[in-house]
């Protein structure tokens, strides 16, 4: 199946929207709280039921143990979504300062994500947070970049405000370029617009240059339940779900269109047609 990286420039819902789309997938999902600047879904869904000896910062240890290690150290950490067990969540850090320690660990996590999509047939949602830059490139500690370099699909999220479409300019470029040279190809990148302010997709796409890949709704009732926890919305209101689910689908199919075109790329133009065709309309147009 795929995996698929949310990002933003600033906090704008990518937590929120990861949750919708693990628990919306029609597939086996796990969303992965990779956010450096700490996770929030331990004190806010999961209502403070999970505490701090399950999730990210342990997989650390674990990696410079071994592989083996590694999986088995993963697979204990994952708490269930949902009643089936099919959707599952990595919490993420309690504490901003353990990032450092997972600097080495990230290669090695972008790894377990992708066999979990190639071989269990998972949906893999990452909330990598908001990137953070140093110098014009991604921060070393404080973005997991190997978990963008390894995904199938990284989607800025952003909503349809002004200030929300200024914020993200500045990231669309270090993002292009970081995938470009280390990812799997600027064409990758794309946007998760939530439908708050009064821009639409075809005019945020326009403003970032690059393609609006879904839209979700502006869901205060099902946003404020992924966020807080508490009572879940009933389903025939839960419109975020509803399209999360088609946001999903949507990217699954983004993904295996990419696959299929680096699979069997365009064949090369053959450079002596610009001549040939540069003669001919110059001959066409000394005749007339």
């Amino acid at each position: 199946m795929t995996v698929t990286a949310l990002v933003a420039a600033k906090s704008c819902g990518v937590t929120t929207s990861a949750l919708a789309l693990a628990l919306a997938s029609s597939r086996p999902s796990l969303l992965a709280e990779c956010d450096p600047a700490g996770g929030t879904i331990r004190a806010g869904l999961f209502e403070g039921r999970v505490d701090a000896s399950y999730g990210l910062y342990h997989l650390a240890a674990a990696e410079r143990a071994g592989g083996d290690a590694l999986a088995h150290t993963f697979a204990s950490h994952l708490i269930p979504l949902d009643a089936s067990g099919n959707r599952r969540a990595l919490p993420g850090l309690t504490d901003p300062g353990q990032a450092a320690a997972l600097s080495r660990t990230w290669p090695a996590l972008a790894q377990v994500m992708r066999v979990l999509a190639d071989e269990g047939g998972y949906d893999v949602v990452i909330d990598a947070g908001r990137i953070a830059l140093e110098s014009g490139n991604l921060h070393p500690v404080l973005t997991p970049a190997p978990l963008l370099h390894g995904a199938d699909l990284v989607l800025l999220v952003v909503r349809g405000t002004k200030q929300s479409l200024s914020l993200a300019r500045h990231i669309v470029e270090p993002l292009r370029g970081e995938l470009a040279e280390r990812g799997s190809g600027a064409d990758a990148l794309g946007l998760l617009l939530i439908e708050d302010g009064p821009a639409r997709a075809h005019e945020v796409s326009a403003t970032l240059r690059l393609p609006v890949l879904a839209t979700l709704p502006f869901d205060p009732e099902t946003a404020g339940y992924l966020t807080h926890g508490g009572q879940p919305p009933r389903s025939k209101r839960a419109t975020l779900l509803a399209r999360a689910r088609t946001a999903s689908e949507d990217f699954r199919a983004a993904a295996s269109r990419r696959a299929l075109q680096r699979r069997y790329p365009q064949p090369a133009a053959y450079p002596q047609l610009s001549g040939v065709l540069q003669r001919l309309n110059q001959g066409a147009g000394s005749r007339g």
